[in-house]
């Protein structure tokens, strides 16, 4: 098979569809590889280990998916890139089509094969290829809240960890999965009082085993959601139901409830997002 491995072109992405040591993997199982020039540079990847590990390094995209049979990408295909599709070829990225109508229509209309790699799921119901950007999408959502809520940023100015005499920031996570687990991992280690709400109460057992009950476990209902978005300072949305659009979870009128100058991180963005106001802002 030849696999293309195009740049990504949307704005803020320096991630690449494949490391040379994958590339390498491709070749000794006899593939072909064609990587655009400059592609790995924004992971660290000089266009020379692509060529040490076997690949041939195209200078335009255009040449890039021409050639592949299969392309290779890390976020969903945008702009001149529908273009350069061609009917019959397989498209493996992250493509969350639940919550992007045109995308999906933009696919079927160029006939394209899609594997979306967040809904690859194992037999034990897993996500092997999702798991590890929630597992950063999670860490980086408590760091993304911290900053929202400095008060140079519009924030109210609290530290998520509090100082001597001084209370620390509560922080409410909604859904117990990967992305939320760790989203808790990060909080509890600041020193933050973290709620999470999850609907499965093995899940929420775990969790608070896990983190010697250093969280407070909560079981997920609208009450529940509301009560807690009220009171808390940073709100971080990790619901995923794999390859379904997120439900919203927190409405407009409930963030208009939440204390001034709280923050909300909603993760499950790529997904529609499970509050009514998100929008994507990268």
């Amino acid at each position: 098979m030849k696999i293309g491995i195009p740049k990504e072109i949307k704005e803020a992405e320096r991630r690449v569809g494949a490391t040379p040591a994958g590339v390498k993997a491709f070749i000794d199982h006899g593939h072909q590889v064609f990587v655009e020039r400059g592609a790995g540079i924004g992971s660290g990847f000089k266009d020379e280990e692509y060529i040490k590990a076997g690949a041939n390094i195209l200078d335009r995209p255009e040449d890039v998916w021409a050639e592949a049979d299969m392309v290779m990408k890390v976020k969903e295909p945008i702009g001149p890139e529908f273009d350069r599709m061609k009917p019959g070829q397989i498209l493996f990225t992250y493509l969350h089509l639940a919550a992007d109508k045109e995308l999906t229509e933009k696919l079927l209309e160029r006939k394209i094969v899609g594997v979306a790699y967040e809904t690859v799921q194992l037999d034990d119901g897993s996500l092997p290829l999702l798991s590890p950007m929630s597992e950063v999408a999670g860490r980086l959502s408590v760091q993304m809240g911290a900053y929202s809520l400095e008060a140079k940023n519009g924030g109210m100015g609290i530290l998520l960890s509090g100082v001597s005499g001084v209370r620390p920031a509560r922080i409410t996570i909604i859904g117990g999965g990967v992305a939320g687990f760790s989203a808790a991992m990060v909080a509890v280690g600041i020193g933050a009082r973290v709620s999470i709400l999850d609907k499965n109460p093995l899940r929420l057992r775990y969790l608070e085993d896990i983190t010697d009950s250093r969280l407070v476990t909560i079981m997920s209902n609208p009450a529940n959601i509301e009560e807690e978005c009220i009171n808390s300072h940073l709100v971080i949305g990790s619901v995923l139901i794999p390859g379904a659009r997120a439900p919203k979870l927190i409405s407009r009128d409930l963030v208009r409830r939440m204390m001034p100058g709280s923050a909300i991180v909603d993760i499950s963005i790529d997904q529609g997002g499970c509050c009514e106001t998100s929008h994507p802002t990268t």
